[in-house]
């Protein structure tokens, strides 16, 4: 290694230097890691700028890196399924997590099939590349990508960084490095984005004419995710239009009226609407529907302005066609259709507090028109906003015209799921940000302003939620903290949980030693104290999101039993044009089956069988008197992308 040497002036091309001088091309360097002394062994710069700019002909990725071209091995049980050779885990745990190992090991075989069944039903769906829609991703990111297309750009696209002269003031210098250091890490940033955006379209082009699956398998809490990271139909906007069913079926007497209202929803111009509005809007704009399908970028680029733009453009094209088809009825679709959930996670808290105000405000009950509690939120603390700033409240004033659905969803979406108030605060400021007109010197003290506003208006409009979360929460802190055992539950598809969170008071050379790992016992969740915040903080919405996740396998099965297509993104279902009415009386008829059970009581007697040493116990007792069964007349619970309902 020492013998391998390099010019330090290979990459600068217009340098004046004449030196033949060489360097060696690594350098061994020593630095602390904790109270251990590590050796490294560090490219020299030059060498890493050579590689970073040769040309790659070929990307090499694992096995397990990219989709399948046969089906997948069905899950027979905890240890056999997924990938035909390599090996496969079903739940995704740190090496550390053994308790849930031993749990589902101890698990009689019967009561995981039904969260095995799902998974082989959600891995046999096969899929393939929407090649129109490849072409022009491909297009535009090999003419430098396009930020508001998502595409994007590569790293050389940015300014040059400003150079520091010697004539310059200390202060001036100052600001020079400042710059030079923002332009740094926005160069290392689009430079990460650049690089997935490859992977993505490199996989998506290799894999254009091929048929391909996706195995399945969950993480602690069941929620279910395809093995393959890169290309999948969990990813972002361009990854979703990428991926069509590879079985198509014809779109029938509705399909095409589910394809144009599926456009309107993805543009996210007729939240509020209902699904005749929704139809009758997408037919006024079919000439642009048409102009954007046939003239994606020499058009008027009508989809380019939708919240979802590559979806968009890739349902326009599926209009397009099955109207040009002449009988748009017998056209054989391969499109997939979402079921978006309307705040699924408020859902859940509603029919467990059998919450009659709350059920209203996620469309739980029937109504004519979807109801949305992100713009009802936004709504109230706009009120609190105007009266405050009538107040003489300065931020109040700055935020005059700031208040929108966007800026507050994610808290709203997120606070069931334990959102901290710093955390909320780091997503308010993130959607403030990207508001072009908000002035940024008040990004801090507004977002912290509309994180505490936003809180207090979910509470006035959620009691009985945050009745559940603090049950939740005292049962978590009581069991990792008094009993100081880590917190377990059983999901009404008897799959078993373990929260896998815990101190490790020692931090000893074998835990960053891999080859001694296993000999130091201690080092596994069973044999450590709880770490009770995150025990006590996490439990809410890990039992909320294991409440989903059975949701989902209960309609994913149902669905496979009157045999039409179901795939799911956690809370978003998707299907052919002509089985969205299907799969939506299917999702509610299993929302209601699921909650009709006694969840709550259910896992009251569970905690108290495992924890308790004492006959006296206290159940958790809520006002609500919702009916279950008038869940199955609601339209708009999963409205967001399309109603008649999901649950």
């Amino acid at each position: 290694m020492r013998d391998i040497k390099i010019n330090p002036h290979l990459m600068k091309v217009k340098s004046k230097v004449k030196s033949e001088q060489v360097v060696p091309a690594f350098y061994r360097i020593f630095r602390m890691q904790g109270v251990h002394l590590k050796e490294e062994i560090k490219p020299h710069p030059t060498l890493v700028k050579l590689f970073q700019e040769a040309s790659r002909n070929e990307l090499v990725f694992e096995s397990t890196s990219v989709p399948m071209t046969s089906p997948p091995l069905p899950w027979a049980s905890i240890r056999t399924g997924g990938y035909l050779l390599s090996a496969a885990k079903i739940i995704r745990l740190p090496y550390q997590a053994h308790q849930q190992k031993c749990r589902l090991e101890q698990a009689p075989p019967e009561d995981l099939y039904p969260s095995l069944d799902s998974l082989n039903q959600l891995g046999a769906i096969p899929w393939k590349i929407n090649q129109p829609v490849l072409d022009i991703i491909l297009h535009v990111f090999n003419n430098n990508g396009d930020e508001k297309l998502a595409i994007p750009q590569p790293p050389s696209e940015l300014p040059a960084a400003p150079s520091i002269e010697s004539h310059m003031t200390k202060q001036e210098k100052f600001v020079i490095r400042k710059q030079r250091l923002v332009l740094k890490r926005k160069k290392a940033e689009m430079y990460s984005l650049w690089c997935d955006a490859l992977y993505k379209l490199s996989l998506a082009n290799h894999f254009r004419n091929d048929k391909f699956w996706f195995p399945h398998n969950m993480d602690f809490r069941g929620r279910v995710y395809p093995c393959p990271p890169h290309l999948n139909h969990l990813g972002s906007d361009v990854a979703r239009a990428l991926l069509v069913f590879a079985v198509g079926e014809p779109l029938g007497s509705k399909g095409l009226d589910w394809l144009k209202i599926h456009v309107v929803n993805l543009t996210g111009l007729k939240k509020r609407d209902s699904i005749g509005d929704r139809l009758e809007f997408a037919n006024s704009k079919l000439s642009q529907i048409l102009d954007s399908a046939n003239y994606p970028l020499e058009g008027d680029k009508w989809w380019a302005r939708s919240e979802e733009p590559w979806q968009t453009l890739a349902c326009c094209m599926e209009i397009a066609k099955a109207i040009e088809s002449g009988d748009p009825e017998s056209f054989i679709s391969h499109f997939p259709v979402h079921q978006d959930g309307s705040c699924n996670g408020l859902q859940h808290y509603a029919a467990l507090g059998r919450d009659e105000a709350g059920a209203k405000s996620v469309n739980l009950t029937p109504c004519s028109l979807p109801q949305d509690v992100y713009s009802a939120i936004a709504s109230l603390v706009e009120k609190v906003r105007q009266k405050e700033a009538e107040n003489g409240h300065q931020v109040a004033q700055v935020l005059e015209g700031f208040i929108k659905r966007k800026v507050i969803k994610q808290t709203v979406m997120t606070t069931v799921y334990g959102v901290t108030r710093y955390g909320a605060r780091l997503q308010i400021a993130k959607q403030l940000k990207d508001i072009p007109e908000f002035p940024k010197e008040h990004l801090w003290s507004a977002s912290i302003y509309l994180a505490g506003r936003t809180f207090d208006s979910l509470q006035e409009m959620f009691t009985s939620t945050k009745e559940i979360q603090d049950w939740f929460t005292d049962c978590a802190r009581m069991i990792s903290n008094i009993c100081g055992q880590n917190m377990e539950w059983v999901t009404p598809l008897a799959l078993p949980i373990v929260q896998p969170y815990f101190r490790q008071l020692k931090k000893t050379f074998d835990a960053h030693d891999p080859l001694r790992l296993k000999e130091n016992k201690s080092f596994f969740d069973m044999f450590e104290r709880p770490n009770v915040m995150k025990q006590k903080n996490a439990f809410p919405p890990n039992f909320i999101h294991s409440l989903d996740s059975a949701h989902m396998m209960l309609t994913s099965l149902n669905c496979e039993r009157e045999k039409i297509t179901f795939v799911s993104v956690h809370d978003c279902f998707w299907t052919h044009p002509h089985t969205v009415e299907t799969m939506n009386r299917i999702c509610r008829e299993q929302f209601v089956a699921l909650h009709s059970q006694p969840i709550l009581e259910d896992l009251s007697d569970f905690l108290v069988r495992k924890y308790s040493y004492r006959e006296r116990r206290e159940n958790l007792r809520l006002g609500g008197n919702i009916d279950n069964t008038i869940l199955l007349q609601s339209k708009f619970i999963r409205h967001k992308n399309f109603p008649p309902c999901r649950r």
